[in-house]
């Protein structure tokens, strides 16, 4: 079951860390196999977490397109948005390795974000930075490169590899400056919740710092509870 508005709004409160954090406690795969490496990074760091589900594509830019022209595929992809159950997150795999040329500007940005998408990452590169930050939508990128080249969409809705991580259309996606996590897709509401009780496990370590006069007995029997609280909700997560 996909998770619902609200589910969005409430992961959207949190850091991409802290969803990672209670990603790990369902123990559904590797701990190193849900997360984009860190090749790719935010371009605008200062935004708030971005939440969405996955509308992938594969881009070149190292030569022309067999027809249509550097923007042939942009119409079908926003079109497919709208098959998605919440907000669209663009995800590029570029083939080029190493990119050609800039997989997005400003008037790719204005059009996702004109078609309600939440954010862009691709594999390959940024340009019109100064352009699109007015914006105030969330990108992700490997490098940035001034030029488009012959940039354009090879295919859309296809599984993609962005930064290590191996991305299906519909994936449930969560980024900010700290990096790109999947959430599983049928978790978001339980993850949101698990978040908020995450937070108020890792309070007792941070309260007991906090508040002065540390000991080496205090912060080990904080450290204690703190790790109980966390056992407990993996426990509850995975048996709910």
């Amino acid at each position: 079951m996909s998770a619902n508005f609200a589910d969005l709004e409430r992961l959207r409160r949190f850091d991409t860390p802290t969803i990672c954090n209670v990603v790990e406690l369902f123990d559904l795969c590797s701990r190193t196999a849900f997360y984009m490496d860190g090749r790719i990074q935010a371009c605008y760091p200062k935004l708030p977490p971005m939440v969405g589900y996955a509308a992938t594509a594969t881009f070149r830019s190292a030569c022309p397109p067999r027809g249509g022209d550097v923007y042939a595929g942009l119409a079908d992809q926003v079109a497919a948005f709208a098959e998605l159950p919440g907000p669209a997150v663009v995800v590029f795999q570029d083939l080029d390795d190493p990119a050609a040329a800039a997989t997005f500007g400003e008037v790719m940005c204005t059009t996702y974000k004109a078609f309600g998408a939440a954010g862009l990452i691709t594999s390959g590169a940024a340009r019109d930075i100064d352009q699109v930050e007015p914006l105030n939508f969330p990108c992700f990128a490997g490098s940035t490169i001034c030029a488009h080249g012959y940039c354009h969409i090879v295919q859309i809705n296809v599984p993609v590899r962005v930064g290590g991580l191996t991305v299906h259309p519909g994936d449930l996606l969560h980024g900010d400056r700290n990096g790109v996590a999947r959430i599983p897709v049928d978790k978001g509401a339980a993850v949101a919740q698990g978040c908020a009780e995450l937070g108020e496990a890792e309070a007792v370590v941070l309260d007991y710092l906090r508040a002065g006069k540390v000991t080496k007995d205090g912060f080990a029997a904080a450290r204690k509870e703190s790790q109980r609280r966390i056992e407990a909700l993996g426990k509850k997560l995975r048996c709910g």
